[in-house]
């Protein structure tokens, strides 16, 4: 068994659609990045390429790559997955949480987790995402960001 830890943080700004965990999020602001720039995927998509030893996702996905541009961060975390999968190991728990002051998750989280769980091929049971604010500390708490941690069991 091995575990391995993902974190992301995205700037919020405007004219961009907010994706988290694959599920498009009504709100003024979306995340700024090169692919859709979902922090809970790529937060994901870290954990488990640290716990397989394969490095981080800017060694797989480099978001200098026009090929990624404006990707879907699902389809890079299908790939690593695979990846993962191709290293000999199966997945066994995805435990992640958001950092942000606003939009609220709850409404969101069952969609996030059937996403992620799909993505990688595991039980949605054997997924969780939580989420937390800054109590308006920091570029979080100034609702200029969003972040978020994964923690991973690979076996």
């Amino acid at each position: 068994m091995r575990t391995g830890i993902g974190y992301d943080v995205h700037r919020l700004v405007a004219g961009r659609k907010l994706v988290l965990g694959g599920t498009e999020i009504p709100y003024k602001n979306g995340l700024l990045g090169h692919s859709d720039a979902d922090v809970l995927v790529h937060a994901v998509c870290d954990a488990l390429l640290g716990a397989a030893g394969l490095g981080d996702i800017g060694l797989h996905f480099p978001d200098i790559d026009p090929k990624y541009k404006d990707i879907s961060s699902l389809t890079l975390l299908t790939q690593t997955g695979d990846m993962v999968r191709g290293k000999g190991f199966s997945i066994r728990n995805i435990d992640a949480i958001i950092f942000a002051e606003a939009p609220k998750i709850g409404p969101y989280r069952k969609s996030m987790q059937q996403n992620l769980a799909v993505a990688v091929n595991i039980d949605p049971a054997c997924v969780n995402v939580k989420a937390t604010t800054t109590e308006g500390l920091g570029i979080i708490g100034k609702g200029e960001g969003i972040a978020a941690m994964c923690v991973v069991l690979v076996e």
